[in-house]
């Protein structure tokens, strides 16, 4: 490449990003110096000072390229935070994998000092089978992927979960990247990390429905599936706390729906709980929460009442 060519490139190369001024002059008068001139002239190392110009220049643009990306996500981030903060519906298909990430883990960060706290207390696995185990750690999986999805996201506790114990051994078999999960996973109870006054236990066997969900309080999510319930187990745990108890309104919103199993229930898996806490809180309406995410084959739909203020779709 000749030095007017290379000049032509260097000046179309500025227009394109001015970030990159400091280093394209940098390599302008590497080329231009006349020592390398002189030594070309007279056959001497030009070769390799040719070499040492062109690998400095594509490490120069490599870099321009990084910084665009840069910029073009960070301009990413911002139209998508502007249209989530004035309500708009942003397809989030849109943006890169890359910004997606960087905003769920922005999110996270954020929720640990200003979100609302939940905590899973694992402290009543041992009477557990190793199917239940295997079960119990696949909802904890799926509860984490719904708290990534969240416009507003918990910050989540794994309570006296031991390293020595079946469901840290399966947690760590079954899901990739649990070790890295942004939340705290602990050998503590919710009570070493929290005043008992702040604390609420979530148990089906609670007389007090819960009204709503705020950011003064921890909710507490019994760590168990269905096989291994047993009468008010929960509840027998969260009196052992001394700790207030609530219950999902499941009654007050829900009625029981004639099948010919007659089968009704309201047990649901820890993750189905947190994934009705999350709509209430992000709707404010327990509604559409339950119908959301209360499951059909517990035999529950929502009452005629309340379906008139939130239309209940066709199952």
């Amino acid at each position: 490449m000749s030095l007017s060519e290379k000049r032509h490139v260097s000046s179309e190369t500025c227009e394109t990003d001015l970030d990159g001024v400091s280093e394209l002059m940098d390599l302008l008068r590497m080329d231009l110096d006349p020592d390398g001139e002189q030594r070309k002239a007279e056959g001497g190392d030009a070769p390799c000072s040719s070499k040492n110009v062109l690998r400095k220049q594509r490490h120069w643009e490599r870099q321009l390229a990084a910084k665009k990306s840069k910029r073009k996500e960070e301009k990413q981030r911002r139209r998508l935070n502007r249209a989530q903060e004035s309500g708009g519906d942003m397809d989030a298909a849109q943006f890169s994998k890359r910004v997606m990430k960087a905003i769920t883990k922005e999110r996270l960060a954020e929720a640990r000092s200003t979100g609302r706290k939940l905590c899973v207390d694992l402290s009543m696995t041992d009477c557990m089978s190793d199917k239940e185990i295997s079960r119990l750690a696949g909802q904890l999986r799926r509860l984490y992927g719904s708290n990534k999805k969240a416009t507003r996201p918990f910050h989540l506790f794994l309570t006296d979960l031991r390293e020595d114990s079946r469901l840290y051994r399966e947690c760590v078999r079954m899901n990739d990247g649990f070790l890295g999960y942004a939340m705290e996973i602990t050998e503590e109870s919710c009570l070493d990390l929290f005043p008992s006054e702040t604390v609420v236990y979530l148990t089906p066997d609670a007389q007090e429905a819960l009204q709503t969900v705020d950011v003064d309080t921890v909710y507490v999510l019994g760590g168990l599936v269905d096989e291994s319930i047993q009468k008010k187990l929960s509840l027998s745990r969260a009196a052992e706390l001394s700790v207030r108890t609530a219950r999902l309104p499941v009654d007050e919103y829900m009625v029981k729906k004639n099948n010919a199993k007659n089968f009704h229930s309201k047990i649901l898996a820890v993750n189905q709980v947190f994934d009705i806490l999350l709509m209430f809180s992000e709707t404010g309406s327990w509604t559409q929460a339950l119908q959301t995410w209360f499951p059909a084959g517990k035999g529950y739909v929502i009452s005629p009442e309340n379906s008139a203020r939130f239309p209940v779709e066709e199952q």
